[in-house]
């Protein structure tokens, strides 16, 4: 007598597993993992304010030689501190101009999980129409020449650049540097935006490298 005959049995996705595939992407993951321990790391490398702000050790430069000289010496001494005085320049920037925060907030997302870290299977679909690779980045870089461009974000972000960094160049000129320990200084590619040049480029470069 014949055996009967074996259906297949097709096990359902768990909740578990439908959690895992909508979760962040490792890449993901890494990237804001080091963007953390950078910013740590930076911050904990920052000198003293007190030190920036002696007002004993400001003076007239002698020449705008010695300026640029001074310029120099304090940015790479107090590079952290500058770097985060920019930072505080451009937040309070973009908090008092609510429409270009959340324009700049809302480009972000969309490069991060449009096409940086998302996976390449399934493709995106959106409004019922499904985008290739080549159409979805072709629409986020029209999408980022508009707003900074054509709106008044790129406005915002070049008038907060330029009165941090003049506020640090004339902070810059005036501190006199000779009482600083510029011997003992770390590598211009370690620091608080370091992930820009390194750690960044170790994440999104698989996520980038699967779509070409």
């Amino acid at each position: 007598m014949a055996s009967p005959a074996i259906l297949p049995i097709t096990s359902q996705p768990t909740a578990a597993d439908t959690t895992q595939q909508i979760g962040p992407t490792p890449a993901f993951r890494s990237f804001i993992n080091h963007i953390s321990t950078t910013v740590q790391t930076g911050f904990s490398n920052r000198r003293p304010w007190s030190e920036l702000l002696d007002r004993s050790a400001f003076s007239k430069p002698e020449s705008i030689s010695d300026a640029t000289l001074r310029i120099r010496k304090n940015y790479t001494y107090f590079r952290i501190n500058y770097l985060s005085l920019l930072a505080v320049v451009l937040a309070f920037s973009l908090l008092t101009n609510p429409f270009s925060l959340l324009t700049l907030s809302g480009l972000l997302a969309a490069w991060l999980f449009l096409y940086l870290f998302r996976p390449s299977d399934p493709p995106l679909v959106l409004f019922g129409r499904q985008f290739s690779e080549r159409e979805t980045l072709g629409l986020l870089i029209v999408s980022t020449v508009v707003v900074i461009f054509l709106t008044s974000v790129g406005a915002v972000l070049v008038s907060a650049l330029m009165v941090g960094l003049g506020i640090v160049c004339i902070h810059a000129a005036f501190r006199a540097p000779e009482d600083l320990f510029l011997d003992d200084q770390e590598s211009p590619a370690t620091g608080f935006l370091s992930f820009l040049s390194s750690g960044a480029a170790n994440a999104v470069t698989p996520a980038v490298a699967a779509r070409v």
